[in-house]
C-alpha cells in the first residue's frame, strides 16, 4: 500500500489562533451568527453609504468626507458666491475707516491702496514702523484713548503700502507688526511711552499730520513726515508758566463760586491753588514722583480753608477746599481709562484707572493730613447738608463757563477751541442744573445726562474739523467733577464717621463713572446718527461678541 502523501502545509507551525479558546475545533463548523448580533465597528460607513473615489488615498487628511457633496454644502463651509467684500467710502474720517478695518480679520480687509508715494522698490520698512510708533507715542502721551492710537497707527502704516499691520498699545507700551507674506518673516517694533504731558496743542498738531499722510489730497513723503513730526515736537507750548498758574488760581476761585462761595471765597481758593501750583512745580523739579506732587499741591487749599474757620468772619470754608479739588480731580485720565475699558482694551484701562486711584490716594492725604491738625486745633468743621445748596442760576453758569475755560488754558488748547469748550461746559452746567435742581433727577443721573451731552457735542465738533475729541471734551465736564462730595467724605473720616465718610466718598466714585460713561456714549450716539457732509456711508465698527455667560 502507498503512503498518503502528507500536505507540505500540515507541516507548518500552527499560529497562536489555532489554540484560542475560542477557535472552533477542526471539523467543526461555524455556526450562522443573526444579523443583530454582527459586530460594527464605530468607524465603520453605515449601510447604503458608498464610498466616492477620490484622488487622495483613503484616510488621508486632504481626502474630503465621503458624506461631502459640494452643491449641498452645509452653511459653515464658504458659499459659492464667494465672501461678500467689504467696501469703506474714502470719504469718511480716517478714524471711522481705521476703526471698522481693525475690527475686521486680517484675511476680510480691504485690498489696500497707497495713498503716499514711496521711493522705488517697495516702501522703507523700518523707517515706516519708527515713524508710526513715534506718531503713536505723542498721541498716548497726550491722553488719547487706546482705540484712536491704534487708529492713527494703522491709518499711517496702510497709507505708506503696509497693509498686513497689526498695532499694539497699552498703558506704556506701543508695537506694530508687519507681515510681509505667509512665507517671510514678521517684522516687529516696540516702543516705550517713559514721560506723559498734557498738550492739547500738540495733540491736534498730529492729528492733523495723520490726517494729511492719510488722506490722497495731500503727498506727503516719509521725509516731509519726518520734518513735520520734528517739528511738532520743538514747538513750544501755547501758554507760558505763570498764565497756568493763574489759570490754576481763577479754576479754583471759580469753583468754589460754583458751590455758593462769595468773593472773600473765591480770592482765598484762587490764592491757595495758586500756591499748591507752585508747591507741586517744585516738588517736580526736584524729581519728586506725581504721587507727591498731588499730596502738596492739595495742602493750600485745606490749610486755607481751615485758617478761615478759626477766624471769626462768617466765610464757606468748605468752598474754599472744594475749589482746590475741582482744579487737581484727574477727569482726563479717569474719563481715558473707562473709555478704554468700555472699547475692550482692559489691560490699558486698568493701568489707566489704577494711575487714577493712586493721584486721588495723593489728594486724600494731603486734605487729610491738613484736617486732622485743623480739628486738633479747635477748628469747627461742620459738612453742609447739600452740596449745591445755594441757587444762583446765573453767576453758577458764569462759574462754570469760566471754570471750563481755565480748564482749557491749563491743557493748552489751541486758542480756537476755548471758546468752544467754554459754551460747552456752560451748556453742561445748565443740563445739570436742570435736572437736578429743578426736575429732582437724582445727581448721579444728571452728572451722566450732562457728559453724555458733552460727549455728543464734542464728538460732533470733532468729525467735522477732522480733530480729536478731547479738547472739545475734556475741558467742558469740569464743572462736573466731584469736588465737594469728595471733600465731604475726608471731612467725616476725619471726624471719625466713617460711614458717613465712605458713602460720600462712594458717591464721588459714582459721579466719576458717570461722567466717564456719559462722554464715551454721548461719543458713541455720534458716530452712529451723525455724518459728515458729503458721506453716503459711514464705515461700520464691527463690536466684540457677548460672552453669553462662559
Amino acid at each position: 500500500m502507498v503512503a498518503e502523501q502528507e500536505d507540505p502545509d500540515d507541516r507548518k507551525p500552527q499560529s497562536d489562533e489555532a489554540h484560542s479558546a475560542f477557535t472552533s475545533p477542526p471539523g467543526v463548523g461555524q455556526p450562522d451568527v443573526h444579523e443583530e448580533d454582527h459586530p460594527s465597528s464605530e468607524f465603520a460607513v453605515p449601510a447604503g453609504i458608498g464610498t466616492e473615489p477620490s484622488g487622495e488615498p483613503e484616510g488621508s487628511a486632504f481626502a474630503p468626507p465621503s458624506t461631502y457633496s459640494a452643491k449641498n454644502s452645509p452653511p459653515a463651509f464658504t458659499p459659492a458666491h464667494g465672501i461678500p467684500v467689504v467696501r469703506l467710502t474714502k470719504d469718511a474720517p480716517w478714524q471711522d475707516r481705521m476703526r471698522a478695518m481693525l475690527r475686521m480679520p486680517v484675511g476680510e480687509r480691504p485690498v489696500p491702496e497707497t495713498v503716499q508715494r514711496h521711493e522705488e522698490g517697495g516702501p522703507a520698512v523700518p523707517r515706516v514702523l519708527d515713524l508710526t510708533l513715534r506718531i503713536g507715542e505723542l498721541l498716548l502721551a497726550g491722553g488719547e484713548g487706546a482705540e484712536d492710537v491704534e487708529a492713527a497707527m494703522f491709518a499711517i502704516s496702510r497709507s505708506y503700502g503696509l497693509d498686513r499691520c497689526e498695532p499694539t498699545v497699552t498703558f506704556t507700551l506701543l508695537s506694530i507688526t508687519y507681515q510681509p507674506s505667509l512665507v517671510d518673516d514678521p517684522v516687529t517694533a516696540n516702543r516705550t511711552v517713559r514721560r506723559r504731558g498734557t498738550d492739547y496743542t500738540r495733540l491736534a498738531a498730529v492729528y492733523r499730520l495723520v490726517h494729511d499722510i492719510s488722506s490722497e489730497d495731500d503727498d506727503v513723503s516719509l521725509e516731509e513726515a519726518y520734518r513735520r513730526l520734528a517739528e511738532i515736537r520743538r514747538n513750544r507750548h501755547p501758554y507760558p508758566g505763570w498764565a497756568l498758574t493763574l489759570a490754576g488760581g481763577l479754576l479754583a476761585g471759580a469753583a468754589s463760586t460754583l458751590v455758593g462761595g462769595g468773593l472773600l471765597v473765591f480770592v482765598a481758593a484762587a490764592i491757595s491753588a495758586m500756591l499748591g501750583d507752585r508747591l507741586a512745580w517744585l516738588c517736580a523739579g526736584r524729581g519728586l514722583p506725581e504721587f507727591y506732587q498731588f499730596v502738596a499741591a492739595a495742602m493750600p487749599s485745606a490749610a486755607m480753608g481751615v485758617a478761615l474757620t478759626l477766624t471769626p468772619l462768617e466765610v464757606r470754608a468748605s468752598a474754599v477746599i472744594t475749589g482746590g479739588l475741582f482744579a487737581l480731580i484727574p477727569g482726563r485720565a479717569l474719563v481715558a481709562g473707562v473709555q478704554d475699558g468700555l472699547t475692550g482694551f482692559y489691560i490699558t484701562a486698568a493701568a489707566r484707572l489704577l494711575e487714577v486711584g493712586y493721584l486721588v490716594v495723593g489728594i486724600v492725604v494731603g486734605v487729610l493730613s491738613v484736617l486732622y491738625l485743623g480739628l486738633a486745633l479747635g477748628a469747627v468743621l461742620n459738612p453742609e447738608t447739600a452740596i449745591h445748596s445755594v441757587d444762583r442760576p446765573v453767576i453758577q453758569t458764569l462759574a462754570a463757563m469760566a471754570l471750563s475755560m481755565c480748564f482749557a488754558v491749563l491743557l493748552q488748547q489751541e486758542r480756537n477751541t476755548v471758546l468752544l469748550a467754554t459754551f460747552n461746559g456752560g451748556v453742561a452746567w445748565v443740563v445739570y442744573g436742570a435736572l437736578a435742581n429743578t426736575a429732582d433727577v437724582s445727581p448721579v443721573a444728571a452728572t451722566a445726562a450732562a457728559a453724555g451731552l458733552v460727549g455728543l457735542f464734542g464728538q460732533v465738533l470733532s468729525r467735522y474739523r477732522f480733530a480729536s475729541a478731547l479738547p472739545y471734551v475734556t475741558a467742558a465736564i469740569g464743572p462736573l467733577l466731584p469736588g465737594s462730595a469728595t471733600y465731604f467724605g475726608l471731612l467725616e473720616i476725619a471726624r471719625n464717621d466713617l460711614n458717613s465718610g465712605l458713602a460720600s466718598l462712594t458717591k464721588a466714585a459714582a459721579l466719576a463713572l458717570a461722567i466717564a460713561i456719559g462722554v464715551n456714549l454721548g461719543g458713541e450716539l455720534a458716530r452712529l446718527f451723525f455724518r459728515v457732509p458729503g458721506i453716503e456711508a459711514p464705515a461700520v465698527r464691527r463690536a466684540a461678541k457677548r460672552t453669553r455667560g462662559f
